[in-house]
Order: C-alpha cells, then sequence, then structure tokens
C-alpha cells in the first residue's frame, strides 16, 4: 500500500470551539487531531460567522477578493487563516456577508442589506460556501486526495467536484458524513441556476423531476462512500421507519455506506482533571464522586442528600428526544431529577411547570451552560437518554466516564454503546416502558450497591476515545484513494 500522507479537507459548518451549535461541531473539533496523527495532512474549511472572534482565535487574513461566480454574479470572498485549538490544523474561514451575522443556522430568510436583501436563506449561505470552499482550495494549492463533507450544508461538495473543469480534483475521493439524516436541505429548483451546478448532470437532473433539489440526496448519491456516525444508525437507515423519507435512495448505495461510531474529547471530558466539577476523582477514587452530587444538589436547590438517586439530562428540547415519555407519575419514583437544555416552547414549559409544581424532586435549566453540563455529569448517578432515534449521542459516552449510569431507548448510537454491563436500555418508544427501566435501575441502585459500583467502573474502562473512529476513517480513505 502506499505510503504518502493522505491530504484531507474537511467541510463542515460547525467546528468546536470556534462555532459550535450541536454535535457536528464536536465532531470537526475532535476527529481531525486524531488523524492528523496518522499518516495524513487534514485542513479544515468554515464560513466565518459574525460569531467568531478573530482576537481569540488568532485569524489572519490570507487572500482577498477572491472571485466566483453565483447567480450569474460575480461574488467576492475574502479567506482566512486560524488553527483548531490545542493542534496545528489549519482552519481556513470563508468570509463573505452571507455569514456576517451573529446566528450560526438562520433557519429562515434574513434581511441583508444588499440585492440578497429578503431572499438569502442558509440553503443559499451554505451553498455559497461549499463552492467557495473548493474554489479556495486551488488558491492555497492543496489538492485533496479526500475531500470529507459533513452534513447538508456541505452535500453538494461531490456534485461540484464533478462539475469542475480544471482537473485540479481528478484525483479526488469524496466522502459524505449524515449525522443527522431529518435535517436533509431542501431547495427549490432555483438553486441550480444559484449555485452554477450543471443540470444536465444525471443525479441533478434525476432530483428536479421530483420537484425541489434535495441536497441529502445529492451527498449520497454522488460521493464515492457514505458514512453516518453509528454501526447501527447505517442499518437503520435503510428502513422506511428510520430512513426519513430516503430508505430507497439510500439502499441504492448500500455497498458504499458505513457506520462509523462517534467518539468524545476524552482530554476534555475527564473527572481526573476536570475544572468544572468541585471534586476531581477517577476509577481509583469513584467515592468522591459524591462530593459532587451534594455540590450539584446545593447549587441547584435541591435536598442534600449522598443517598437518594439523582438523575440528569442534559439535550436540545426537541421532539426527536423523547421528552414526552418524561411525565408526572416519574415523580413518585425516589429519585431526584435534574433537566438542562433549550429547545421548543412547548417542552421548556411542560418541565418548567413540573418544576414549579414538585420544586424538592425536579430542577430545569432553560439554555446551555457548560460548566454546568459537566457538573451535571460528574454529581449526577444517572443518565437519562429516551431518544426516538439518536444516529450516535455523546451524553451516553460521556456520562459513562464520569461513573454515571445512562438509562438508553435502544436506538442508533445508544444501541451500539450500552449494554448490560454498562447501563440500562428498553427498546419499545412509550412511557411506561421507560418508566420500568428506571424502576430497574433504581432498584440496582439502592438494594445492590456493588453491582451499581461494577456498571460504573465497566463504563469508565470503555474506550470512546476518537482514535478508534480516525483508524476506521483512515482505513476508508485508502480503501477509496488506492483500490479504486
Amino acid at each position: 500500500m502506499d505510503k504518502r500522507k493522505i491530504k484531507i479537507l474537511m467541510l463542515a459548518a460547525e467546528a468546536t470551539p470556534i462555532a459550535k451549535v450541536g454535535g457536528l461541531g464536536d465532531v470537526i473539533g475532535a476527529l481531525p487531531k486524531s488523524l492528523n496523527n496518522k499518516q495524513s495532512e487534514i485542513i479544515i474549511f468554515l464560513p466565518f460567522y459574525g460569531v467568531i472572534d478573530t482576537k481569540l482565535f488568532s485569524a489572519i487574513k490570507v487572500f482577498s477578493r477572491i472571485k466566483i461566480t453565483v447567480n450569474n454574479n460575480n461574488e467576492f470572498f475574502d479567506l482566512w487563516k486560524t488553527f483548531l485549538p490545542g493542534s496545528n490544523i489549519p482552519v481556513y474561514l470563508i468570509k463573505h456577508k452571507f455569514f456576517n451575522t451573529k446566528k450560526i443556522y438562520w433557519g429562515g430568510r434574513v434581511q441583508l442589506s444588499n440585492k440578497y436583501s429578503r431572499k438569502t436563506n442558509d440553503i443559499k449561505r451554505f451553498t455559497y460556501f461549499t463552492y467557495a470552499s473548493l474554489e479556495a482550495v486551488k488558491k492555497i494549492n492543496f489538492q485533496p486526495n479526500i475531500v470529507h463533507a459533513h452534513d447538508w450544508h456541505t452535500a453538494l461538495a461531490a456534485d461540484y467536484i464533478k462539475n469542475d473543469k480544471s482537473n485540479f480534483f481528478k484525483n479526488t475521493k469524496t466522502i459524505y458524513t449524515i449525522h443527522n439524516l431529518a435535517n436533509q436541505g431542501i431547495a427549490k429548483p432555483q438553486i441550480v441556476k444559484f449555485s452554477k451546478l450543471d443540470p444536465s448532470l444525471p443525479i441533478i437532473k434525476a432530483d428536479l423531476k421530483n420537484g425541489d433539489i434535495n441536497f441529502m440526496v445529492q451527498g449520497i448519491l454522488s460521493s464515492d462512500a457514505i458514512t453516518t456516525v453509528s454501526p447501527t444508525y447505517a442499518k437503520e437507515i435503510l428502513t422506511h421507519y428510520e430512513g426519513a423519507g430516503l430508505d430507497n435512495i439510500i439502499k441504492k448505495r448500500k455497498k458504499d455506506l458505513f457506520g462509523i461510531l462517534n467518539g468524545i474529547d476524552t482530554k476534555f471530558f475527564n473527572p481526573a482533571a476536570d475544572k468544572f466539577i468541585s471534586k476531581k476523582y477517577s476509577i481509583k477514587n469513584l467515592n468522591y464522586k459524591i462530593k459532587n452530587k451534594l455540590t450539584l444538589q446545593k447549587k441547584l436547590g435541591l435536598p442534600q442528600d449522598k443517598n437518594i438517586a439523582v438523575a440528569g439530562l442534559i439535550s436540545r428540547f426537541v421532539w426527536q428526544k423523547g421528552l414526552e415519555l418524561f411525565t408526572e407519575k416519574f415523580l413518585a419514583l425516589n429519585c431526584q431529577f435534574i433537566f438542562l437544555g433549550t429547545g421548543e416552547k412547548k417542552y421548556e414549559t411542560f418541565l418548567k411547570n413540573l418544576a414549579k409544581k414538585y420544586p424538592k424532586k425536579i430542577k430545569v435549566v432553560l439554555g446551555f451552560d457548560e460548566a454546568l453540563a459537566h457538573q451535571i455529569y460528574a454529581g449526577a448517578d444517572i443518565f437519562l437518554m429516551p431518544s426516538r432515534f439518536e444516529p450516535c449521542g455523546l451524553g451516553q459516552m460521556i456520562s459513562m466516564r464520569y461513573g454515571t449510569v445512562p438509562i438508553v431507548r435502544a436506538t442508533g448510537g445508544l444501541a451500539d454503546t450500552v449494554n448490560g454491563k454498562t447501563g440500562f436500555k428498553f427498546k419499545n418508544f412509550n412511557s411506561e416502558s421507560f418508566n420500568k427501566e428506571i424502576n430497574k435501575a433504581l432498584n440496582v441502585f439502592y438494594d445492590k450497591p456493588k453491582n451499581w459500583r461494577q456498571l460504573q467502573t465497566n463504563g469508565m474502562k470503555k474506550d470512546f476515545s476518537w482514535d478508534k473512529s480516525a483508524k476506521e476513517y483512515l482505513r476508508l480513505y485508502k480503501k477509496l484513494i488506492y483500490q479504486h
């Protein structure tokens, strides 16, 4: 096998800590660091959002007014450069008026003081970003062996490469990673003109027959390989129930579909060195975890009691996460509940009303607080993830790292990472099954402390680092480059 360094270009909408909204940012902030130590050279491209602090990340401008054509108009962008914190990995930032706002995702149309007023949305923004990134790569003369595009935002990368007439990408293979199939990026046919894609390309032509352009479909059908963020999710999306309407499309690429489990940043999530928690601990002195429980209870105004079970949930409060399975009857359990997150108003209101009615049993904190999240991971005994579907999930892996036993629904990455030796899982998506599993866990917690301690230590011994996942990605990269 050829031992040359593999040159990888990653395209994504987020990267922790430069610009983050959710789990996608965590992946792009961590995976490249593991890949960079394994015979590969990697660069990342991100939009230059208005929220990015150029001083904090020491960003410098490397090119001004690079020209591309969209919608039959010449558009210019500047290219900035910084580095992924804690590494020597270059991060290039596409600076254009599309991204000069305080929100990473608009979610709809936004007023701009130019010709794009009232008609610019995320679809156009990320189309522009993908096209501009691939042109900027030529400018810096980084000729990638692999272009690794993530989620719908950059799904057109493979189409652009097929459409490129310069031969710059003639030896480039493309990988498209699905982080969440539910968010597909559906655009009106006019996006073809705006994007400068060739409407005669067979895949574009086929999509147009159905009315709209689906970015996710383009990524799935055009890329050389498709990955998802867990092996079970890769199987689930081939079914009608989990395929979000794309199961028949995905089945066409079944032989090119790979499930590679996400990892976590084990340096950042480490109870033995966590700056956010009141008492550091490890598997060798797990009793110190109780101090974190008492501190958490006090901070949130719950009765301080080291002997009562504490269950935590850290999540976006949205339909996917199964929050409706938690009902008032759960508060009859001998357990305190802590919820941290934000999302749909109906879930926020429901949980806040319960907290108001049962102030000694439940605490709800709306928003996201990184320090508090770590304190919940360290201070809780149980971690809850009753998701309808979960492509991978990070919370269950982080909780095990902290000796906090997960209770999850057996779906996607939750099914892949939690077993009877490390936690509890239920199959049927209903409140009764969820309640039954919590009861089962509480029985072990209160009546079988040795068994509970074994669950904790088993979880803490699991290797959820990115190194394992990076090796799998590297094998796939080499397979595409050297065997095709």
